[in-house]
């Protein structure tokens, strides 16, 4: 399996910075750049944040970590990826999820009262026949166009990964998803979320490539700070904080490790600075970004 390592920027990652950041890790090789949905902060739209980075680069892969779909209606966000894909092949990776991680923005993506997960799920449907070159008609239970068709399509499909890790979001993960890409889970609770994917989509009559399995990881140098620490505990009430975020970067690559044996090849790794809408200045952006080059990249293969 092809073993790749992203950089992640949340909340707190300085839009003054974000050209800068962007042309650094296409100058020093990075494999990818990765933008969290986080409305009601300074960070960058997932989607402009995309368009300015690639736009900037002719190598960097951009994707969002990951962006909320049900409230966004899906024919225009195939067209805003057809769009991307085509002015920057091989290089969009949209990951899509359920909801906000914060409830305050949820009400920012609407949809009808216990309907969210079906909402989705026709979400899903319609963006990829809208991605897949034919006028298509869809008339679901929440959702009804025409004819939806979008272009000019990439010369390779896009490939659609999701996030998520209750019961529900693995099934749909197999049913509808290219890739999974995981957050908050131990190394064996991930494997187990691999298992349960790959085998909905048996299920579907799908097959998901083995090496599409992925998972966000924070390295916290100073300690895990307050307010991520109660982020964990409201995503993932069941685990210990400590047992989620790599307390440097020896704990990171045995965390690593363990991700990889249970299956898993796709990494976006946060500075726990970044997580927050505490400060996250310049250099001490540098100081990871020079440490996760040193430590990761020779990881790659």
């Amino acid at each position: 399996m092809k073993i790749r390592f992203g950089v992640g920027l949340g909340a707190g990652s300085p839009l003054s910075e974000f050209s800068r950041i962007v042309d650094r890790l296409e100058s020093g090789g990075v494999d990818s750049l990765w933008l969290s949905e986080q409305v009601h902060s300074d960070a960058v739209d997932p989607f402009i944040g995309m368009a300015h980075a690639l736009s900037r680069t002719s190598r960097l892969k951009v994707g969002t970590s990951v962006a909320v779909l049900p409230g966004r209606h899906p024919v225009l966000v195939a067209k805003q990826l057809a769009s991307l894909a085509a002015l920057s092949p091989r290089r969009v990776l949209p990951v899509f999820g359920l909801q906000p991680a914060r409830s305050g923005e949820r009400e920012l993506f609407p949809a009808p009262v216990g309907r969210r997960g079906a909402l989705f799920d026709e979400s899903l449907e319609l963006l990829r026949a809208s991605l897949g070159g034919e006028a298509v008609g869809f008339e679901g239970e929440l959702l009804k166009v025409e004819a939806a068709r979008v272009g000019p399509l990439p010369a390779k499909p896009l490939d659609i990964w999701l996030g998520g890790s209750a019961p529900a979001g693995l099934r749909r993960a197999g049913r509808y998803g290219d890739g999974w890409l995981g957050s908050f889970l131990t190394p064996e609770a991930a494997g187990r979320a691999r298992e349960a994917i790959q085998a909905a989509a048996a299920e579907a009559g799908r097959e998901i490539e083995p090496d599409h399995f992925g998972i966000s990881l924070t390295v916290a140098e100073g300690g895990i700070p307050a307010d991520l620490a109660q982020v964990i505990r409201r995503r993932a009430p069941e685990s210990d904080p400590a047992d989620l975020v790599a307390a440097g970067w020896p704990e990171l690559h045995r965390l690593l490790d363990l991700y990889v044996e249970a299956g898993l090849s796709k990494f976006v790794i946060y500075s726990a600075g970044s997580l927050t809408d505490g400060s996250s200045d310049g250099p001490r952006i540098d100081t990871f970004l020079d440490r996760f080059e040193a430590e990761l990249l020779p990881r790659q293969n």
